[in-house]
């Protein structure tokens, strides 16, 4: 399978969210992520652009890394089942489980394909709800925007987690390793520069973030 070709099996779920927010200014700092990524240095391109706001910077880099978690993840969606992964986990140490704290406020077991079906729901609400992500110019971000990434990316992470745990020889047989692989310290080091994700919440991947921010 392309590695950029959605998967076949839930293409409802596994979808680009193609637009970036808060209209031009969003597109212009989508160019200048492409161009510094397009450099090979992964440190400078996570950095604030001079000049530029923070949350304007957050919102963009969160749109990207939704669709590049949802592209690596539809790559495995017919290797990742209820029946191979009853359950969202990390290794033997970690299990994940689902709340969004509106319809489901209780956080329940689920297996890896639903988890990941109802974060990716629940982001895409997100990044299209305008009072949280604004899509017009100079429109404010609300208060809590940098608790929702911080929520978003945390969630992100899990997948992250369970691939790298669960699928990562299929990642290799499909010689996606070296995209998941940049895809993963891009993350890392976006999050670590912002601090978005608490180093405990890290701890499934504590030994590659390591590495990551050691090189």
């Amino acid at each position: 399978m392309s590695l950029f070709g959605l998967g076949s099996r839930n293409q409802k779920t596994f979808r680009a969210k193609k637009g970036s927010p808060s209209g031009s200014k969003g597109s212009q700092l989508m160019r200048h992520i492409n161009a510094t990524l397009g450099s090979g240095n992964l440190r400078e391109a996570v950095k604030l652009p001079p000049g530029e706001d923070l949350d304007e910077w957050l919102a963009v880099n969160t749109v990207d890394f939704f669709n590049q978690v949802n592209v690596l993840y539809a790559t495995l969606t017919e290797f990742c089942t209820s029946a191979t992964c009853p359950k969202m986990t990390a290794g033997a140490k970690y299990e994940y489980r689902w709340a969004d704290g509106v319809t489901i406020k209780k956080p329940i077991v689920v297996s890896a394909p639903k988890y990941v079906e109802h974060l990716m729901d629940w982001t895409e609400a997100q990044l299209d709800d305008e009072s949280i992500f604004p899509q017009k110019l100079g429109v404010p971000f609300p208060p809590q925007f940098q608790d929702v990434v911080k929520t978003i990316l945390k969630r992100m992470f899990r997948v992250y987690a369970h691939i790298y745990h669960s699928h990562f020889q299929k990642i290799v047989s499909l010689k996606e390793e070296p995209h998941l692989n940049t895809c993963f310290k891009h993350f890392v080091l976006f999050t670590t520069e912002f601090g978005l994700i608490d180093k405990s919440e890290l701890a499934a991947l504590q030994d590659i973030v390591d590495s990551i921010l050691q090189s």
